[in-house]
């Protein structure tokens, strides 16, 4: 048990050094689509989740959860996002003999747009982009109690800005302690820790990048003095939360509970955000809703879930709402989620 506690120690501690390295400063950090949360539950529950987690979506907030089902899963989550831009996950688990095995696949992605030039600003030139993120890793998770578990997610992350690309990797490690009382658990979770980033452009075409600016040399002789400058490297938006939840009210014999948590979290690229979420199951129907405070835009959050027992798998369908102030233009433009989970 010291060991384990020892674990739960070392992860609260780490971030706090990483940040004394670290300035925290808005803009700074690229890849922001990994900050976009999936599971209509558990945004639902104002992204309160990294103290719930214990299903395949795990993989996504705290990979520590995925030990807690011992069945095989498959998800996959749609949300329609501001401004026409789009997310899937898919991810898919299974259950061996040294722990649990899973698979997750992340793609955001946008219509095509125009393309503006300097010299026709007032007009398009008739040519389009697009743009997308992709991520997509391997998870492992173990309980190595009846109350510890511990997870780890390796990351495979890419983003195209049109011609430009850039490619990189990161981890996520996560632990879950339950006490035994009401189902009171802690969780905690260190997410995208990785390398800074740096985009590879070669805008003169001439095969060579970050030609020296000071040279004073046209280098691929098309009469232009050495267009490619050196590109700044940048952070991707790791982050660690920090939540606890627990049960303010349960009766197994009528399938119904009031479940509620708490989360802090702490970016490298924003200030912290407090998470506050509720779940009420009755049956097999379940209503959430939950706020993010100190959040830019409004932070309200609400939706509803209904459990299916098939014949093949337990069927879990999951939709939310998410108000994102003044990003939403209406009810209908602001993110929606629909999530659907299978366990066999």
């Amino acid at each position: 048990m010291k060991k384990y506690i020892l674990i739960l120690i070392v992860l609260a501690i780490v971030p706090s050094f990483l940040s004394a390295a670290i300035f925290a400063k808005t803009g700074t950090a690229g890849l922001q689509f990994l900050k976009l949360g999936v599971d209509a539950r558990a945004i639902g529950m104002g992204q309160a989740y990294t103290a719930v987690s214990d299903d395949i979506s795990s993989i996504y907030w705290n990979p520590a959860g995925l030990s807690l089902k011992y069945k095989d899963q498959f998800m996959f989550s749609h949300t329609e996002w501001v401004a026409d831009i789009r997310h899937e996950f898919f991810a898919a688990s299974k259950v061996t003999s040294i722990g649990n095995l899973g698979f997750f696949a992340s793609a955001l992605h946008m219509d095509w747009m125009d393309v503006y030039t300097e010299e026709s600003f007032d007009e398009p030139t008739g040519e389009e982009f697009t743009c997308y993120d992709l991520a997509s890793g391997f998870t492992y998770s173990n309980a190595f109690t009846d109350k510890f578990s511990f997870g780890i997610t390796a990351k495979y992350l890419r983003e195209k800005l049109d011609d430009y690309d850039v490619n990189g990797f990161s981890v996520d490690i996560g632990t879950l302690y339950n006490t035994g009382w009401r189902n009171l658990t802690l969780g905690m979770a260190l997410r995208n820790f990785g390398p800074d980033l740096q985009y590879e452009i070669d805008n003169d075409d001439d095969s060579s990048l970050d030609e020296d600016p000071f040279d004073l040399l046209d280098n691929d002789g098309d009469g232009l003095i050495d267009e490619d400058r050196e590109e700044v490297p940048f952070k991707i938006p790791m982050n660690f939360s920090l939540g606890i939840s627990g049960d303010l009210y349960r009766d197994d014999e009528n399938h119904s509970a009031l479940i509620a948590s708490v989360q802090l979290d702490s970016y490298v690229d924003r200030k912290e955000t407090y998470n506050l979420g509720a779940e009420y199951q009755i049956g097999s129907f379940k209503i959430r809703s939950g706020y993010q405070f100190e959040y830019d835009a409004a932070g309200f959050s609400a939706g509803f879930g209904w459990t299916i027992p098939a014949s093949f798998a337990i069927i879990n369908l999951d939709y939310s709402y998410s108000d994102l102030g003044y990003l939403s233009e209406d009810m209908i433009k602001t993110p929606h989620r629909l999530s659907l989970k299978l366990l066999y």
